[in-house]
């Protein structure tokens, strides 16, 4: 996505960043598919408005094969399909692709106008594709529980501040204690994945020196394992996930198979779909 007004939606999560999400601000649903050639003439146009109206509106993009309980959910017979949400409702909706006109003509309808330009986005790129420097959204979300202390939404993204930033003892008693829909939230399970694996090598040595095992003796299986955990806990998505490869690749029947099982770990902590299918494409030839 190219700004962060723009997700993608999905079952686990749909309640809160979309229905829950609509009765502060209108959220557009877009259901789509990659087969699909008017997807990909209408998706630009949308995610354009998107960015232009400066958070007037939330795009949330659901993709029909991925996401087909959703889709029989809404009962979508085409694609692409919009719907509009206010106030948790759906307020409207149509299928095929309009023009841009159209589509702003559908959104005046519904009192939905561009938000002013904001003002650091004349100092730079797009705000919404600045990194957020989790230290710092772990202080306002802090304040923001404390000031909401009922919101349990903030709390989840609590939890997930506190993991990003290794807080993982305080970030756990966060998720055990949220309600039990907001428990099983697909980010929280990624979260509680990352927290495993860094658990587990919370006392191996630091990169630098599993580095410069693995350049000694490049079959010394044990630092390949821990280097490729070492990197997935400390942000290191791809170099991970190489790592785990190259240890698939030299033995993969490593400590009764661990290679693959590491790394079919290591997909459930990744937000990149991108980056997991493509080592999941790699993982199955070298299993081939």
């Amino acid at each position: 996505m190219t700004n962060a007004y723009v997700f993608d939606a999905k079952l686990d999560s749909f309640e809160q960043d979309v229905i829950i999400a609509s009765k502060n601000t209108p959220v557009l649903v877009d259901f789509w598919a990659e087969w699909c050639g008017p997807c990909k003439q209408v998706g630009p146009v949308l995610e354009k408005l998107a960015a232009e109206y400066h958070g007037a509106f939330l795009l949330a993009k659901v993709d029909v094969d991925k996401q087909q309980q959703l889709a029989g959910y809404f009962q979508i017979k085409s694609i692409p399909t919009l719907m509009l949400l206010k106030d948790g409702k759906i307020v409207d909706g149509f299928p095929g692709a309009l023009t841009e006109s159209q589509l702003k003509e559908f959104l005046n309808h519904h009192q939905i106008v561009p938000n002013p330009e904001p003002a650091e986005a004349e100092t730079g790129p797009a705000s919404g594709t600045e990194p957020v420097d989790p230290h710092q959204e772990l202080v306002r979300l802090r304040h923001a529980v404390r000031e909401a202390p009922d919101d349990d939404g903030l709390k989840l993204e609590l939890g997930l501040a506190l993991t990003a930033t290794q807080a993982y003892a305080e970030a756990l008693a966060v998720f055990d204690a949220l309600p039990a829909n907001l428990a099983v939230d697909e980010r929280i399970a990624k979260a509680r994945a990352r927290i495993d694996l860094a658990e587990r090598v919370k006392d191996a040595p630091p990169i630098e020196v599993l580095e410069a095992a693995i350049a000694s003796d490049p079959d010394d299986y044990e630092a390949h394992h821990l280097l490729g955990l070492r990197q997935l806990t400390q942000g290191q998505a791809e170099k991970g996930l190489a790592q785990l490869l190259d240890l698939l690749r030299l033995n993969r029947n490593y400590a009764d198979g661990l290679p693959k099982k590491l790394l079919l770990e290591a997909f459930n902590t990744i937000d990149d779909d991108d980056l997991v299918r493509a080592y999941r494409r790699k993982m199955a030839t070298l299993l081939n």
